[in-house]
């Protein structure tokens, strides 16, 4: 059995991130991010005006994620080919119900596009 703890490698930030030692992390111990974490607190101090959802299990994680994201206000974009689960069917069930409900869908390609957009004082 894998373990997700901290400390496990199967927790670790993928260093081909990039990510800025400025940049937070926000750790959770639930299936959406936003379950007790201060993440809405970040989103909302650092003036964010949509969040975007990928990760794994498509069916879990990522769905509890979109839904809270929605219901703090959010508009919410889930990263379809960026999220995974245990099999075709319910990877596929729920990229379907969350697209028509709450999230629009956009492939990584549309998200790296846009950002390159984004002015360099936007890009964080």
């Amino acid at each position: 059995m894998i373990q997700l703890t901290v400390g496990s490698p199967w927790v670790e930030i993928d260093p081909r991130l990039g990510r800025l030692d400025s940049e937070p992390v926000v750790a959770k111990s639930g299936a959406s991010t936003f379950f007790g974490t201060p993440l809405n607190a970040l989103l909302v101090a650092n003036h964010a005006d949509s969040v975007l959802v990928l990760g794994a299990t498509t069916s879990g994680c990522v769905r509890a994620s979109v839904v809270d994201s929605v219901q703090h206000g959010f508009p919410t974009f889930v990263v379809t080919d960026c999220c995974a689960d245990r099999s075709a069917g319910p990877h596929e069930a729920n990229l379907f119900d969350m697209t028509a409900k709450y999230a629009d869908a956009l492939t990584a390609k549309e998200v790296v596009s846009y950002l390159e957009r984004l002015p360099e004082t936007l890009r964080g």
